[in-house]
């Protein structure tokens, strides 16, 4: 009889102490280098933001921030490692609107975006650029939708960086408010679509600000508009494509960080305050705006119901326009 209460006392004592190492961990958290990673190749958009904040962010935490790229399969290869990482807050994602809309788009995810993750919190958005080939004898977007609309559907044809990708999105949600069709040709990256943007084997191509800059300063590529609501001050002639012509149109990239489901809730704030404190650094804001991004900070709360309407907004998209991963 009186094994039980001390049977009792003991799975007492050994539940405590399981909880007792997690929350000293979290307490003193962190005590070693995070790994950010990058679900996509390096070069691109997201590995740029994911640089650009490593620095000031590890500053800020007192620990190294060493970003790490896993590409492949749109970003789920890498999403999908993190996902199943230990969730102490030391393995974490970097992600664009790819982690909204490949749940629409792959029928088998090798991940559950709302169960398996949780946000920490996001980073900035960028805009796109709406760009022509040279030939195109169009100056605006009012006359490009006059060209496309005095052809066959599917004439002229439009780059990306891959199916599903912010190009291919930029050009969908394009395609959906002018009500037309433009034939898409998926690239694996946006530099190889916009190099054929140049060369006129495809009419236009909707890359990233930062990415479209060089090559639009050098008169490689015409600008029609920018995909936002308001000009950028990086190309600060170019008129959004609402006052270009196609009202109602607006399309911005956002930049969030994710952690494994399981991260505790402490961890997850400490990540959020220190990464809102590098981003009101006035150095980081300076070269983020330098390279085309716009600095946004919000809670892990508001994040996640960012990512979550944004996976209902993109659904829809995906089912309309009838897109299916390659």
């Amino acid at each position: 009889m009186k094994i039980k209460p001390l049977a009792t006392a003991l799975c007492a004592a050994l539940a405590a102490s399981c909880w007792a190492v997690p929350a000293a961990a979290a307490n003193n958290f962190p005590e070693r280098a995070v790994t950010l990673v990058v679900p996509f190749a390096p070069g691109g958009s997201v590995d740029i933001a994911a640089r650009l904040i490593s620095e000031a962010w590890g500053r800020a935490l007192g620990q190294s921030v060493i970003v790490e790229n896993r590409a492949g399969a749109s970003g789920n290869i890498g999403m999908a490692a993190v996902a199943r990482a230990q969730p102490n807050g030391y393995t974490l994602a970097i992600n664009t609107m790819s982690l909204a809309i490949n749940p629409a788009l792959f029928k088998d995810m090798p991940f559950d975006t709302t169960k398996d993750l949780r946000s920490v919190g996001t980073v900035g958005t960028s805009q796109h650029v709406l760009t022509v080939t040279n030939a195109l004898p169009v100056a605006n977007v009012s006359e490009l939708l006059s060209y496309v609309r005095a052809r066959p559907a599917n004439e002229l044809s439009f780059g990306s960086a891959g199916t599903g990708s912010t190009f291919h999105m930029a050009a969908e949600l394009f395609k959906s408010v002018s009500k037309t069709q433009i034939l898409h040709v998926p690239y694996k990256g946006g530099g190889p679509a916009m190099v054929d943007t140049i060369s006129g084997q495809v009419q236009m191509s909707f890359p990233v600000l930062s990415a479209a800059k060089p090559q639009v300063d050098g008169k490689k590529l015409r600008a029609l508009g920018v995909t936002g609501t308001t000009r950028s001050p990086l190309l600060p002639d170019v008129p959004t494509i609402a006052e270009s012509g196609l009202p109602g149109y607006e399309f911005n990239t956002w930049f969030v960080v994710s952690a494994p489901a399981g991260t505790p809730q402490a961890v997850i704030d400490t990540l959020n305050t220190k990464l809102a404190e590098a981003l009101q650094s006035p150095a980081l804001k300076a070269r983020m705006q330098q390279e085309g991004f716009d600095p946004l900070i919000s809670t892990p709360a508001k994040t996640d119901d960012m990512v979550a309407a944004e996976m209902t907004r993109w659904a829809g998209v995906v089912k309309d326009a009838g897109i299916q991963a390659n």
